[in-house]
C-alpha cells in the first residue's frame, strides 16, 4: 500500500464519534505510516498484520474506525470485513477498504460484505482525513441514537414500574369495590334478592345494593356513575355511604321517627335529596342513573323511582315479561330536578330485575346491540334459574352474544325474586 503525501494536515477538533481506530494491513511500512497519519487526526491507533489477528482485537476492544487492505494473505479485507460485521458489538464499526481495484462491480461486492467506504491506492491523506469525518458524523448519530434508546428503554422500565404499582393499586381497589357488595344473597322468607357485579376493567361505575328499612320493607337500588375507572369507583364508595344497610343513621332513603325506629322515605325525595347533594357538596363533573325501589316484603307492593337508568324488568309467574318505568332524569345533571315514582305490584312468582345499560347495549361482533327485546327473550331462557345461577349465566350469555369474555362497560343487576306473601324467613 502506498500513501501519497501531500500538504501537512493539522489534527483537527473532532466530536466524540471516531476516537479509537485499527489498521490491518500485512505490510509493517503501509501501517506505520497509516498509523502516523491517524494519530495526526487525534485517534488512539491500534496496527494488525493480518485479518485473524485483527478479528482478535476487534473481540476484546472493538474500535470506532478499520482501515484495512484488500488484499491480504490468509484472510483478505472482505472476509475480515463480514466476519467484523458478526461480532456482537453494541457500538457500530466504520469501515474503510483500501484497495487498488476501482471496478463498480468489486465495490459494490465490498458494499455487500459490510464496508462502509473506500480508498484506493495511493493513499491521499486529505481524502482519508474526509473520509473518516464522514465516519465520523455517522458514528457520532449511531451514538446519539442509541442513547436516545437507551434513555426510552430506562424511561420504559420505569412506566413499567410505575405501571405494575398502579395495576397492584387497582387490584386492591377492585377488591375494595367489590367488598361494597359483601352480601350478594339474602332470603327474607317471602323474597328472595341477590346481587352481581362486574366491573369492564379493574373499577367501574356500577353500584347495587339493598338494605332493611323496617322489618318487613326492604330497599334495593341500581346505579351507574358516568364514565370508568378510579373517579367513578370512589363516586360508588361514597354513594354506597348514602344508601348504607349498616349504618341507617347515614342512609339517605331511611328516617328516624321520634320513636327512635327507622322508616322507609318516599324513593323520589331520596333521588332528589341525591341531586342537591350531588349538585351542591360533591364537587365532580360525574352524574348518575339509577333505580330506588321500597319493596313490602308483605303485600307485594313495589314503589320506584327512575332517574335515567334502563327500564326495570319484570317477569311474571307465567313466564310474559314487562318492562316497567318513568326514564327520568340522570341524578347530578339539572338543579332542583323532580322525580317521580311508580307502582308494581309482585305476586308469588313474578321477579324484579334491575339492571345497568351495560346489559341492553352489549355489542355482537358487528355492532348490533342486545336490547331490551334481547334481554327479554334471555330473561324468558332462565327461567328456572335462580339467584346467583341467573347472573351467572346472563353474564356467560352476553359473552358468548359479543364474542368476548372482556366486556366495553360495566355490568350490574338486582334479582328480586317474590315468593309467597307474608312469609317471613
Amino acid at each position: 500500500m502506498a500513501v501519497q503525501h501531500g500538504k501537512a494536515i493539522e489534527p483537527e477538533t473532532r466530536a466524540q464519534g471516531i476516537r479509537t481506530a485499527l489498521v490491518v494491513d500485512d505490510s509493517r511500512m503501509q501501517r506505520r505510516i497509516l498509523t502516523s497519519a491517524l494519530k495526526r487526526f487525534g485517534l488512539h491507533v491500534c496496527e494488525a498484520s493480518s485479518g485473524v489477528e485483527a478479528l482478535e482485537i476487534c473481540r476484546s476492544s472493538p474500535p470506532d474506525l478499520v482501515v484495512s487492505d484488500w488484499m491480504m494473505p490468509e484472510m483478505n479485507g472482505l472476509e475480515f470485513c463480514k466476519k467484523f460485521r458478526d461480532l456482537p458489538n453494541s457500538d457500530y464499526g466504520y469501515f474503510i477498504l483500501v484497495t487498488s481495484k476501482s471496478e463498480k462491480a468489486e465495490i459494490a461486492h465490498g458494499l455487500d460484505a459490510g464496508a462502509d467506504d473506500f480508498l484506493t491506492k495511493p493513499v491521499n491523506l486529505g481524502e482519508l482525513r474526509a473520509r473518516i469525518s464522514a465516519g465520523d458524523r455517522i458514528i457520532c448519530m449511531q451514538r446519539e441514537l442509541s442513547e436516545k434508546n437507551r434513555l426510552i428503554h430506562a424511561t420504559l422500565d420505569e412506566l413499567r414500574e410505575v405501571y405494575d404499582s398502579i395495576d397492584n393499586d387497582l387490584i386492591e381497589a377492585k377488591k375494595l369495590q367489590q367488598s361494597l357488595v359483601s352480601d350478594r344473597y339474602r332470603d327474607f322468607g317471602s323474597a328472595e334478592v341477590s346481587l352481581m357485579l362486574r366491573s369492564s376493567g379493574h373499577v367501574g361505575g356500577d353500584l347495587v345494593g339493598f338494605f332493611q328499612t323496617r322489618e318487613r320493607r326492604l330497599g334495593i337500588y341500581a346505579i351507574d356513575v358516568s364514565g370508568h375507572g378510579i373517579s367513578s369507583a370512589l363516586m360508588t364508595a361514597r354513594l354506597a355511604g348514602y344508601l348504607s344497610a349498616n349504618s341507617p343513621d347515614q342512609n339517605v332513603a331511611l328516617q328516624r321517627t321520634e320513636n327512635g325506629m327507622y322508616v322507609p322515605r318516599p324513593p323520589k325525595q331520596t333521588v332528589e335529596d341525591l341531586n342537591q347533594l350531588l349538585l351542591g357538596e360533591i364537587e365532580t363533573e360525574h352524574y348518575f342513573t339509577m333505580v330506588l325501589a321500597d319493596v313490602d316484603l308483605d303485600t307485594g307492593q313495589v314503589i320506584m323511582t327512575q332517574a335515567g337508568h334502563p327500564n326495570p324488568l319484570i317477569q311474571r309467574a307465567n313466564g310474559d315479561v314487562e318492562f316497567v318505568g318513568t326514564s327520568g332524569l340522570p341524578v347530578g345533571l339539572i338543579e332542583d330536578a323532580g322525580y317521580d315514582q311508580f307502582e308494581v305490584r309482585l305476586h308469588p312468582g313474578d321477579r324484579l330485575l334491575l339492571h345497568s345499560d351495560g346489559v341492553g347495549e352489549c355489542a355482537a361482533p358487528d355492532g348490533t346491540l342486545f336490547g331490551d327485546e334481547g334481554l327479554a327473550v334471555l330473561v324468558g331462557e332462565l327461567r328456572s334459574l335462580h339467584a346467583q345461577s341467573f347472573h351467572e349465566t346472563l353474564v356467560w350469555k352476553l359473552s358468548e352474544y359479543s364474542g368476548s369474555a372482556e366486556f366495553n362497560d360495566d355490568i350490574s343487576c338486582v334479582l328480586l325474586e317474590f315468593r309467597q306473601p307474608g312469609l317471613a324467613s
